[in-house]
Formats: C-alpha cells, structure tokens, sequence
C-alpha cells in the first residue's frame, strides 16, 4: 500500500504534573486491542500453529510483558476500565449490561458511560492530542452519553453495540454518529444449520465489505490526515478474533489442509464454518497484518521514533464459536477462559514498541494492567496522574528507576455466577459461584510455582487469605446497579 509523503514531527513540549516541572515530548500513541485473543494466541508468546509474524517482531524489537492483565473477563467492562483507569471494585460498568437485541432495527448497544466520567481520551485532547477510534466500542450508541465523541475521541468509526460486531458483514457501521452503510446482505448470526449440510449452506454467512478491511483503511486514512503541529492517539480496538468465525475465504485458503477438523454448524452459539481451525487461524493472521499496516504507515511517515504502539486483548480466549482453545493452546496452560477470573480469562498478551525509547527484546514481569494505562498517558503528555486505582508503568518502559508496583490487583465480575479475584504478590486469592453459594470461600494459589492454579493452598496459609479477604474489602464498592450486586448485597437486604 502506498502512503502519503506527509511526515509528522509529533513534539510538543508540555509541562509535567511533577513539583520539577519538567518537560517531555509527547509521543504519539497507538493502542491496538484485540478481542478475545489468549495469551498464548500470538508467537511471541508461545503460539506454534498460528502465524503472527508481524506481532512477533513487534515484540523483538520493543518490550514483551509476562504479567499483564485486563480489568474483566469480558469485553463492555475490560475497555471501560482501559480508558477510566479504574478497577473492578470502583468501575461504573462491570458487566455486559445489553441493550436491544441482535436484530439490525434492535441496536440497542450495551450500558453507556456517563458524560462527565473523565477518560483517557478526554484527558489526552486537553494535552492537544488529535484523538480517533476505530474498532468496537461497546461503550453506549449514538444519542447517548456514551457516543464516543462525548468521551473524547474527535473522530470514530466503527461498531458501536458489541452485539453486531459478531457479524464481520454487517449491513452498517457507525462513523460520528452517523449510520455508514456497508455493501453486504442482512442475515442473523446465532444461526445453527444442520449437520452434515453442503457447502451451498455455509455461503450465507460471507458478505461482500469485511468490516475489519473497511477499519484499518479509516485508520490509515486518519494517521494521514492528522495536524502535523500536534501529537495523536489512535484506539483501535478490533473485533478479531471474537468469534463469530469469519474471515475472506483468500486468507482461509493458506490454513487448509495444515489442520486436522471438521465443519463447525453453529451449535455452540454464532455462525457456522466448513474450516472453524483454518478460519480462526486466518482471523488472527489478518490481525496482526492490520498491526503491520500500521507499524508500516508510522515508518512510512517518519514518525516511527516518537510513537509508541501497545497491543494487547480485552480478555481470554473464548470457549463458543467453533473455537477449539486446547488445540492452539490459546491460553497457554492457565486455567480458565473467558467469564472467568482464573488466569486464562484475564492474563494477556501485552506488547509495547517505540524505537529508540524502549530497549529492543525486553521483557518485563511487572504485574500491570488495562487500568495503568491511564496514568501512563498522563505521564507521557505532561499531566496529572489522577487514576487513583493505575499506577504509570512509563519507567519500566524506558528501562528508568522508580517504577511503582501495585499492592494488590483487583477483579470483580458479577456474571458466571458472581467471581472475585484478588492478587497480592505472587499470591492469588480466587472466589467463584458467589451468587449460587452465599458461603464461598477463598481458594489460595501461589503463582510464582503454580501459575495454572491447580493447587489450592488456603488451608495452608489461613493469614495470607486474611489478609487478601481484608484487601478486598477495601477494594469493593457497591456498584450502581442490582444486577452486579453479588458481594454483601445492599439492595436485597430488608
């Protein structure tokens, strides 16, 4: 693909929120979130079957992280806890609170974020930053205060109800609140067809506009036509690989026959694929090509040595769909998947890159997580760190002393059943079925030597479960809303 000549110098000399005062440039800042992809889903991190050649350059030539999480099992609360600097206990959304239903004339998106809450997007358009989203967003429809341009995003493009993003041909996108129509054929996802059915029945599902081909070309086309005077952020949060399974048949072709399987019919949920293995593998290959189109588009425009790109998920690998996540070892040998507060639904792939500033083939075993980002970005555009629940991880990334560490991390997910989480340390505290059992108690793993938490060790260390059963109290907050109340009820009581 060919680029503009357009180069953008992205220096701006802002004053810190430090008693020093001093000034750093600010860079631009690109943050790629996949969607649903495991931990051990990309090569960089262990990944055998699947090609990720461009992530895993990423990765050599920046810094890898081991112990990065996201703040939810899920996709509405993870992203609202990315751009809030929130975690679980304290966040205004910590479920996928769904609105409408899945018919076209029923978009009704998912629980919108309030106007006022302060976002990273808002906080980085004070810093004179240009801001876009393109992706999914799962965060409030247009005509709610949960449009992204009324939390800080300039422009967006995209889905707007996380729901329709299970289709890749849907009839419409969203572009600044205005419905952006696509080439394809309206038809329902979540449409099982009979086993054993002919190649003719799979076709129904396939469309003419790939919705991911029509983001990163706005995304591109955003990068090039940014004011050269000031610095940009780019969200891209793409829908790939949340299932459903699909993806242009020219991609698929390079997986067939490299996999032993068989069609998928649609009866785990989503739609239905004669290559369910050879289709997820190409659904992430084509992802990390849309990372390597925008690596490409930073060199091409000289920009390459002020942008730092970060890459990383909204959670774990899914377990519906036709998705086979012990075949590609999607999570890496942690247990657990997505719904769930076990490592395997919230330990992530997290890749950071910016020539020159990040040492090449780094890795990093600071715990951090979706919620850091805030207070980072505040660092890197000179302005006060007010996410009380983030800490910045800027000086692990430039390799500096000082680098904070967080007492305890922190999940709660009032879905599945009601789970909570608590690390400290290398200790991990896990509770689940709260909602089922009143009297839930605390499972203990030691994760420096059992990090697929398959020994329980809370009989052993009645202290440390004190002590992490104190945390959380503190760390808990009634949420706003019956639906998420799992923990001391309010609501219920008499």
């Amino acid at each position: 693909m060919k680029y503009t000549a357009l180069l953008f110098v992205g220096f701006m000399y802002l004053g810190c929120a430090t008693p020093e005062h001093t000034t750093i440039q600010a860079p631009n800042i690109i943050y790629i979130l996949a969607d649903d992809l495991g931990y051990g889903e990309i090569g960089a991190y262990g990944q055998e079957k699947i090609k990720t050649p461009n992530l895993d350059r990423l990765a050599a030539g920046g810094m890898r992280f081991s112990q990065h999480y996201t703040g939810a099992p899920v996709c509405a609360p993870s992203r609202y806890m990315f751009l809030t600097g929130t975690h679980a206990g304290h966040a205004y959304i910590r479920g996928n609170y769904e609105l409408g239903q899945f018919e076209d004339e029923n978009e009704g998106g998912q629980m919108p974020i309030p106007e006022t809450t302060p976002t990273l997007a808002k906080m980085l358009k004070k810093a004179g930053y240009q801001t876009a989203l393109v992706g999914k967003w799962g965060l409030g429809m247009n005509g709610t205060t949960g449009s992204p341009l009324l939390q800080g995003f300039d422009y967006y493009y995209g889905y707007l109800d996380q729901k329709q993003a299970h289709n890749y041909y849907p009839t419409h996108l969203w572009e600044n609140d205005v419905v952006a129509p696509l080439d394809n054929d309206y038809f329902l996802v979540h449409t099982p067809i009979e086993k054993g059915s002919n190649q003719q029945a799979f076709e129904q599902f396939k469309g003419r506009d790939y919705a991911p081909d029509r983001m990163i070309d706005k995304a591109l086309h955003f990068l090039d036509t940014t004011n050269v005077q000031k610095p940009f952020f780019l969200y891209y949060p793409s829908p790939i690989p949340h299932v459903s399974i699909q993806v242009p048949d020219s991609l698929v072709s390079y997986y067939q026959g490299k996999f032993e399987e068989k069609p998928y019919y649609g009866d785990n949920g989503y739609t239905a694929h004669q290559y369910p293995f050879a289709a997820y593998a190409a659904m992430i290959t084509h992802l990390d090509s849309e990372v390597g189109k925008l690596w490409e588009a930073v060199k091409a425009r000289g920009q390459e040595e002020n942008t730092l790109i970060l890459f990383t998920s909204d959670n774990g690998p899914t377990f519906a769909g036709g998705v086979d996540t012990e075949y590609f070892n999607s999570a890496a040998g942690f247990r657990g998947l997505k719904m769930d507060v076990y490592e395997g639904g919230i330990r992530i792939p997290f890749i950071a890159y910016w020539k020159g500033k990040i040492a090449a083939g780094s890795h990093s075993d600071l715990v951090s997580g979706h919620w850091d980002m805030f207070n980072t970005f505040a660092e890197l555009s000179g302005q006060e760190q007010s996410a009380p629940d983030g800490i910045s991880i800027l000086p692990e990334l430039l390799g500096k002393e000082g680098q904070k560490q967080h007492e305890f991390l922190y999940f709660e997910y009032p879905e599945k059943r009601g789970q909570i989480a608590l690390r400290m340390g290398d200790w991990k505290g896990v509770k689940v079925e709260m909602k089922t059992n009143p009297k839930a108690t605390w499972e203990l793993y030691d994760l420096k030597n059992d990090p697929s938490e398959k020994i329980n060790l809370a009989s052993q260390y009645p202290e440390i479960v004190q002590k992490i059963d104190s945390l959380q109290r503190i760390a808990h907050r009634h949420p706003h809303i019956r639906e998420w109340e799992f923990i001391d009820p309010k609501f219920n009581k008499q």
